[in-house]
């Protein structure tokens, strides 16, 4: 039937969601995901317009679960918790899979700033995101150091987050990723 996609769209963009955290954004191509979701290349063109914005799509689902899990990891009863609980949740993430998968927000933040500035939009806007989940959670939650500039918290946070990753590509294991984040949320809120 003409005009009616003849593809589960969900589970397309599932796979070249995939094929960008395997390859990432730069080093994947049309003909990769044509594959990988098995989906004409014609097909995929016709439907989303190319790989960017493929990748938009499949990044715009990526971003939205993700942040809900680190809604749900904040939602502890202190700020400690909350902090420890949210990087917990993201090292998580980017360590499963063997090997690991690492993040594919942070791959993107660096490589897609000159291939992509609508990609490096998606990841900066993501990240805003992140960083102000964790500010509503720092300001709603009890805890000690209330010295600290609570956005200023939330954007280290989320930059640790950032260098927590970089770190995981560097063979650094969970256990050492969690006392490297355990180290900031004491130096931020206490223990």
């Amino acid at each position: 039937m003409a005009g009616v996609r003849q593809f589960d769209e969900r589970a397309t963009l599932d796979r070249a969601l995939d094929v960008f955290t395997e390859r990432g954004f730069r080093a994947t191509s049309m003909p990769d995901l044509a594959t990988a979701t098995g989906v004409q290349r014609g097909s995929l063109y016709h439907a989303y317009g190319g790989k960017e914005e493929i990748f938009l799509r499949a990044f715009g689902s990526y971003a939205a679960r993700f942040l809900d899990g680190a809604a749900e990891a904040l939602n502890r009863s202190t700020r400690r918790d909350a902090l420890l609980s949210l990087f917990d949740y993201c090292i998580e993430t980017f360590a499963e899979g063997t090997p690991s998968h690492g993040c594919l927000s942070t791959r993107t933040a660096i490589e897609a700033a000159t291939d992509s500035p609508r990609a490096e939009a998606a990841v900066r806007t993501m990240l805003d995101a992140l960083e102000t989940l964790v500010f509503t959670a720092l300001s709603a939650l009890p805890g000690t150091s209330s010295s600290v500039d609570l956005r200023a918290a939330a954007r280290l946070v989320v930059t640790t987050t950032r260098g927590l990753a970089v770190m995981e590509r560097a063979t650094y294991s969970p256990a050492e990723l969690r006392a490297i984040a355990e180290t900031l949320v004491t130096s931020l809120v206490g223990s």
